[in-house]
């Protein structure tokens, strides 16, 4: 009765989602943080003025939304914890937001230049069955997003998966060399999940130079925002680049589900064509509400990846004292493991306290865990955890 596609399917696991008491919860990289109040009265007053609008069919190009992303992009640089904040309040809502000098980007990001979707999973699925083809290989790391393997299946895209060097970074030779020899396109996540490591602009650079021109070339920036280096730049040098963001994470919304890429105006409308062969209206209006408001104010996003950006630093240097191997991060996360204590016994551990982390069977990466930065107090609770083991 099953289709043969069906052979290929292996489905997404994402992290615990808990039952049966109450956790604090780092286990899938959310925002400890809640959306900015802006964002909550937003969607308030559309359901209370509107109400007519949640019976009626949604903007389905999510035009004043993509004019938000879009300007949030040119105010920020794209990075949240390195933009500069002018007046606003304590929590940054309100506040003038403007890049910092690194971060500038040489030209203004458009409307016409962002595909909004619902959520980056979405996203990436559109990317997926519009440039990619099941003729070759397309080309990635071993250990990244796992959802991408599950994308391969899915639309029968074989995957050439790439080892990891030593030091946890992307073998960005090995990956060139494979994609030139099969003539074919690469995706990784920048920084990296689950390790946590960026590669700069300039290395993307050098990589999509000597890559094939005519193949695309995604860079998926789900955690940039707290201090890798955005590639938004460089589409202004290449036309087979497309950058692939998400609200779930820097902007507090994983219960949102809102995603968008950031590509030349033709690329965008290829994965248009898709997004309208298969479902017309993706965001729902009360989304798009709150994505424009949590656009439109910056500030407050930026505190918060600030604030994440702090506690992770000050974890890391807990943990190292502590004898833990962690790996530098660029993201809300931290990758670490412990000589003598197995990965899953750690996570059992951990979790018999009331704190859930993320341990992988994946082979290769088995002895480590993924932690999320929570709060402050979070964060403290879990490092009075971790002290007795």
């Amino acid at each position: 009765m099953l289709s043969k596609r069906m052979e290929n399917l292996h489905p997404y696991v994402p992290g615990e989602q808990p039952k049966d008491r109450v956790y604090i919860k780092l286990n899938a990289n959310e925002n400890p943080y809640p959306p900015s109040p802006k964002v909550i009265e937003a969607v308030r007053q559309a359901a209370k003025k509107h109400p007519e609008k949640l019976g009626l069919y949604p903007d389905p190009d999510s035009n004043e939304l993509k004019e938000a992303i879009a300007d949030m992009l040119n105010k920020s640089g794209g990075v949240l914890s390195r933009a500069n904040l002018e007046g606003g309040k304590k929590n940054g809502s309100g506040a003038i937001v403007s890049p910092s000098e690194f971060d500038k980007i040489p030209f203004v990001v458009t409307p016409e230049m962002i595909y909004a979707g619902n959520g980056s999973d979405e996203v990436l699925s559109f990317v997926f069955y519009a440039f990619f083809d099941s003729d070759r290989k397309l080309v990635l790391p071993e250990h990244t997003y796992s959802f991408y393997p599950v994308y391969g299946g899915f639309y029968d895209i074989p995957l050439a998966k790439i080892p990891l060097k030593e030091d946890w970074t992307l073998d960005k030779e090995k990956m060139l060399e494979t994609a030139n020899s099969e003539g074919s396109g690469i995706i990784f996540a920048n920084p990296n999940a689950p390790t946590s490591i960026g590669l700069s602009r300039d290395q993307v650079r050098e990589m999509i130079k000597k890559a094939p021109a005519d193949k695309v070339f995604v860079v998926d920036e789900a955690y940039v925002d707290f201090g890798g280096e955005s590639c938004i730049p460089l589409l202004a040098e290449f036309q087979n680049l497309v950058i692939v963001r998400t609200t779930s994470k820097s902007l507090c919304g994983a219960g949102q589900r809102l995603g968008y890429l950031v590509a030349n105006k033709e690329l965008v409308q290829a994965v248009t064509t898709v997004k309208n062969s298969l479902n017309h209206f993706p965001i729902d209006f009360l989304a798009q509400q709150a994505g424009i408001a949590a656009c439109r104010d910056a500030g407050y996003y930026v505190k918060c990846a600030q604030n994440v950006a702090f506690e992770r630093d000050e974890f890391i240097d807990f943990l190292r004292e502590k004898g833990w191997f962690v790996l530098d991060s660029q993201t809300n996360f931290v990758f670490c493991k412990k000589d003598g204590v197995s990965g899953e016994e750690a996570y059992k551990k951990i979790k018999e306290e009331g704190i859930l982390v993320r341990h992988f069977a994946t082979p290769g990466i088995e002895e480590y865990l993924r932690i999320t930065i929570g709060t402050h107090e979070q964060m403290q609770a879990l490092r009075a955890v971790m002290e007795e083991m």
